[in-house]
């Protein structure tokens, strides 16, 4: 598969040479592919939003090196401007970024800097407000006068616009219903499949990342523990629940199946892969 990043050998130490000195990521190797849907899991404290914010160069590795596209994002630091444009990094609570007097304003804020024309950052942010779930007659309203969720979308909506290449998202529905939570990634879902964009899930709910993720990254100690499909990352559920970290519902059922003796794959994640492999358990009277 094509990179589009590459980690190399990624160091990050906060407040060196201080009595405060951490190191949030330390010696991670990680590629991330064009085109694929990646999710990134980890516990607190694990090196997730310290990693993701070398991305886009919000941070600069204190060792190593973050190549997009091929070449180093600090090789010219006059041009990591234009990297922030190609990643685009939606934080957590997005919604307290947003500031101007209209929800269009806002949305357009990130193409209007990037100096494109009048027709192209309204073709852009109408285009983005569809893929947010944000709908036409929101455009003209203040930002501040719309619910959580809402400004939720609009600031989501405001880094779509931007039309990076790599559009991350640092746990984008924290803090939201569960009605929320799942209109939210089936429009981000939609977004990867039109676009066909690289899309990076930053998620403490192994729901979610189960759910909508090609493969998924899991982060333990500022290294990379575990890096594979669903299925295979879930097979691994003893090692997650060691490392702190705990595994979907569905897959602890079959866990726990397994522990008694039935031959269920533990990798097993969606209802739908669980009742198949107890139907072929009945007809087969498997036992492990």
């Amino acid at each position: 598969m094509d990179e589009i990043i590459r980690i190399e050998n990624l160091t990050h130490t906060y407040s060196a040479g201080t009595p405060f000195e951490h190191c949030a990521v330390d010696g991670m190797d990680l590629s991330i592919y064009r085109g694929e849907f990646l999710g990134i899991i980890g516990h607190t404290g694990s090196g997730k939003s310290t990693l993701i914010q070398h991305l886009n160069g919000l941070l600069k590795p204190t060792k190593g090196r973050v190549l997009l596209g091929g070449e180093d994002i600090w090789a010219d630091p006059k041009k990591i401007r234009s990297v922030r444009f190609r990643v685009g990094l939606v934080f957590q609570y997005p919604e307290y970024q947003l500031f101007e007097e209209t929800v269009y304003r806002d949305i357009a804020f990130g193409p209007t800097n990037m100096g494109l024309s009048g027709e192209e950052i309204d073709r852009r942010v109408r285009d983005a407000a569809r893929f947010a779930g944000v709908s036409e007659q929101m455009l003209e309203k203040s930002p501040f006068a719309l619910s959580g969720g809402q400004k939720r979308r609009v600031a989501i909506a405001g880094v779509i616009a931007m039309e990076p290449e790599v559009l991350v998202l640092d746990e984008p529905t924290a803090g939201l219903d569960p009605r929320g939570r799942e209109e939210l990634l089936s429009n981000i879902s939609a977004y990867h499949k039109e676009r066909g964009n690289t899309v990076v899930l930053v998620s403490h709910s192994m729901e979610e990342i189960a759910r909508n993720v090609d493969r998924i990254v899991v982060l333990s100690d500022s290294r990379v523990l575990l890096s594979g499909t669903p299925h295979e990352v879930f097979a691994q559920g003893d090692t997650l629940t060691r490392a702190g970290l705990d595994v979907p519902e569905v897959t602890r059922i079959a866990m726990s199946l397994r522990e008694r003796g039935l031959a269920v794959d533990a990798g097993v994640y969606t209802v739908r892969e669980l009742s198949d492999a107890l139907l072929a358990l009945r007809k087969g009277g498997g036992v492990c």
